[in-house]
């Protein structure tokens, strides 16, 4: 059996991943869950799969055709494919207003087309998309974050306890003198008063400590914990 790599199909596997941590550093930019590792990871498996689909079957098909046997050699490798997303699913949960464990359940999905290309011969093929798969996953965040620490807006999460008689669209009015914006807001009622779970994003941290130092010093508010 040769188990060496399919130099161009390790070529349309690189440009996948190429192609999935450009995305994933615009989503992850612009603070969504799913960022750089996850969708170039993702990104990877998919064209894995595809790669699989298309190539890694030929020796089983000829195999059939010379014999008598007929066996679907891929009916199982498809429903590995759907496995492996209630694998996924569930390591992924919601903690407050952000998502975690997304980056691990794609490395899952990833490394089950690994371990299906080297179960069909493609050996070589698992190795070096498994290379791959390290660099985006110890690699690329050496790079990504000089990045961000330099270009990406600053973000930190505020929690507000308002005083009494006081409403959550008061802490909107404080917040709007200031040049940060709003990107997560949440309230709920502890102790029959409203408090207030928001993250403000801004160009620099100075802009940030500015905002909070507002909500410090107004009459509206009882308490302020601003976590960076």
């Amino acid at each position: 059996m040769d188990w060496s790599p399919t130099w161009e199909v390790v070529g349309r596997v690189a440009v996948a991943a190429v192609i999935g941590t450009v995305i994933g550093f615009e989503r992850e930019r612009d603070g969504h869950p799913a960022g750089t590792r996850t969708i170039a990871t993702v990104a990877v498996g998919a064209a894995l799969f595809g790669a699989i689909s298309t190539r890694g079957f030929d020796e089983f098909f000829t195999e059939r055709s010379a014999t008598n046997a007929q066996v679907d050699v891929t009916r199982v490798a498809s429903q590995v494919v759907v496995g492996i997303g209630f694998l996924g699913a569930g390591v992924i949960f919601r903690r407050g207003g952000s998502i975690r464990n997304l980056t691990t359940a794609a490395t899952m999905w990833v490394t089950a087309a690994i371990g299906l290309a080297a179960g069909v011969g493609d050996v070589g093929l698992a190795v070096a998309v498994g290379a791959i798969v390290l660099v985006l996953l110890v690699v690329v965040p050496i790079p990504e974050r000089w990045v961000f620490e330099r270009f990406a807006p600053r973000r930190r999460s505020v929690h507000v306890g308002l005083a009494s008689g006081a409403s959550p669209d008061d802490v909107r009015v404080v917040l709007e003198a200031s040049s940060v914006a709003v990107e997560e807001w949440r309230v709920e009622k502890r102790d029959g008063r409203p408090q207030v779970d928001l993250v403000l994003s801004g160009s620099t941290d100075d802009a940030i400590d500015v905002a909070v130092g507002a909500l410090v010093m107004s009459d509206l508010v009882d308490e302020v914990r601003a976590a960076r």
